[in-house]
């Protein structure tokens, strides 16, 4: 499966997953862990074990600081 993956604010790319890939696997290809980063289906935030069944997912970006 091939979907689009688009991080706030930065570019938006083409990853390509088995089936049975979670949220989590679409991140493999990105310079973010899991804990930097939330994933957006439809504006929402997805568990990241959950299987993709989305074409199109945004990835945004998590600030922490003092």
């Amino acid at each position: 499966m091939r979907v689009t993956v688009a991080v706030a604010g930065e570019d938006t790319r083409e990853v390509e997953v088995d089936d049975g890939a979670t949220y989590a696997d679409l991140l493999d290809p990105l310079p973010y862990g899991a804990h930097e980063v939330s994933v957006l289906v439809d504006g929402r935030p997805v568990p990241e074990d959950a299987p993709v069944e989305a074409e199109r997912v945004e990835v945004l970006r998590l600030v922490k600081g003092g």
